[in-house]
């Protein structure tokens, strides 16, 4: 999962090296958070772990309580510390994901703010591809 060669180029290794400067909010023995430097809105931070791991499946089981807990702690601080609403908590896997290091986004949020993330276009099941059929090769991977 650690690769030298994308540690050294990767953007949110460098956060965590002190390389490149961030706004950091949160910093623990193995995650760090700091605020997005292109917020969807103003408070919206990313969770990363220090190590360079590219997709939440490669979470070591060890760190993903700590991960999720931490998540938790910063949805309660944006949300209490900023008196907004509620959040949005995001993990993009490859697809939108502008950087390969797995990172986590708690986005403050507000009742008819205008983020429009997913409402466009819907694919609903149809007889010609059934619900059943995609569980069936969910349930399928999971073994």
């Amino acid at each position: 999962m650690t690769n030298d060669n994308a540690q050294a180029s990767c953007v949110f290794c460098q956060v965590v090296r002190g390389a490149v400067p961030a706004t950091r909010i949160l910093e623990t023995e193995r995650l760090l958070a700091f605020l997005d430097h292109r917020p969807v809105f103003r408070g919206h931070t990313l969770l990363v772990p220090k190590e360079h791991l590219r997709l939440l499946s490669d979470l070591p089981a060890d760190l993903a309580v700590e991960f999720l807990t931490t998540t938790q702690r910063l949805e309660r601080a944006i949300e209490d510390g900023l008196g907004v609403s509620g959040s949005m908590v995001l993990v993009n896997n490859v697809v939108s994901q502008s950087v390969s290091h797995l990172h986590l986004h708690v986005i403050p949020r507000e009742f008819k703010d205008g983020l429009r993330f997913w409402l466009g276009p819907r694919h609903p099941y149809t007889d010609s591809s059934p619900a059943e059929a995609y569980a069936e090769k969910i349930r399928a991977a999971l073994d």
